[in-house]
């Protein structure tokens, strides 16, 4: 479908400004609204951090009685649901919108309602222009973690590797620090700023005792940390747990005995379930995740199919055969069983390179 230019260009700019909002706005989506009157943008806004406020509350607000006219470039169809506020499609209403322009349709089955797009049917039956699949790929791809929670009832997962040119992530007596630069390191964390949540396996605790914060300067990001660790080897007192009041720690595991810190947040299952540990992260909220290591839980998850982007930080080094593997044992024992993927980007960092991959079948956001 041919959709008018300035609508592309203007959605454009609402879908920048949505992905602004990337990592900080769970368990809602990330979404933008720009109001436009006369040619001339009087309003632009993303989904606050945490997911409230609305978009298109903030951009309205901003707009006040200029918005009587004017027309909404919305990233995700307006939501039809009334809570503490009314919905989104209400207040366009009663702004005088009188075009609104969408890329994709909410999931959410409070707006999905029973024949879907509930929050557009608001819209049109007062009488407001809706045109609807605008950069909705696009959109699609920016929101992918609140669609899979929808639809897979699991988040947008990235699997994470820094390794040398053969693949080794530390070498036989675990020395892993650092492998990468600096340079891979930052974009490391910027990667992980737009993202909910952290996983790695206890022994990548145990043995490098890292942080897992977001450490870019003038970014106060707090993020949090899932700890997979079956039999609760954790004593609380590793590094992970000193700033737990501003970034969470989570631990899955199959253990029943009490933990140190009340404060953390033990989430009992068995931790070899991915699907339904991905179940119990939806349900408290995360919608993207980053999966760090170590080989163990990151062949868990390439085994169960349980990713959807791939991302490879390569140095220009090598150790051999007495590194240890960045993956374990993924069961193949023919090229027919291998795991294909498909290479959607490379970027040049110093002495590093970084590519990223997805499945065959899946788009990188």
């Amino acid at each position: 479908m041919n959709f008018d230019p300035i609508d592309m260009n203007h959605m454009r700019s609402a879908l920048n400004l949505a992905r602004q909002g990337l990592g900080r706005t769970a368990p809602n989506p990330c979404v933008g609204c720009i109001i436009v009157k006369d040619g001339r943008i009087i309003a632009r806004a993303r989904t606050g951090d945490g997911g409230r406020p609305h978009a298109e509350f903030l951009a309205l607000q901003q707009a006040g009685s200029c918005a009587e006219g004017a027309t909404a470039y919305v990233t995700l169809e307006p939501c039809a649901h009334e809570g503490e506020t009314p919905s989104c499609a209400r207040i366009l209403i009663a702004a005088g919108i009188t075009k609104c322009v969408v890329t994709t349709r909410d999931p959410d089955r409070r707006t999905w309602g029973i024949n879907g797009g509930q929050g557009i049917k608001m819209l049109r039956d007062a009488g407001v222009q809706v045109i609807e699949g605008v950069r909705e790929q696009e959109a699609c791809a920016l929101n992918a973690g609140f669609l899979l929670k929808h639809a897979e009832n699991r988040p947008f997962i990235t699997l994470k590797t820094a390794t040398t040119l053969d693949a080794k992530i530390a070498t036989g007596t675990g020395e892993s620090q650092w492998i990468t630069g600096s340079l891979a390191r930052k974009r490391t964390h910027l990667i992980r700023a737009q993202h909910d949540g952290i996983a790695v396996g206890v022994n990548t605790i145990l043995q490098d005792n890292p942080s897992l914060t977001v450490r870019i300067e003038k970014l106060n990001r707090p993020i949090t940390r899932i700890i997979f660790d079956t039999n609760l080897r954790l004593t609380g007192n590793e590094k992970v747990f000193k700033d737990r009041d501003q970034n969470p720690v989570w631990i899955v595991t199959k253990s029943d005995q009490a933990f140190l810190h009340d404060d953390v947040k033990i989430i009992r299952t068995d931790p070899h379930d991915l699907k339904s540990v991905m179940a119990h992260l939806c349900d408290h909220g995360l919608t993207r995740l980053m999966v760090e290591g170590g080989a163990s839980l990151m062949t868990s998850f390439l085994k169960a199919g349980l990713y959807d982007q791939f991302i490879q930080f390569k140095a220009g080094s090598l150790i051999g055969a007495n590194g240890l593997s960045a993956i374990q044992d993924l069961g193949v024992h023919a090229l027919d069983q291998k795991i294909d993927l498909v290479h959607t980007d490379h970027l040049a960092l110093g002495a590093d390179m970084m590519d990223v991959y997805t499945q065959h079948d899946k788009k990188a956001s």
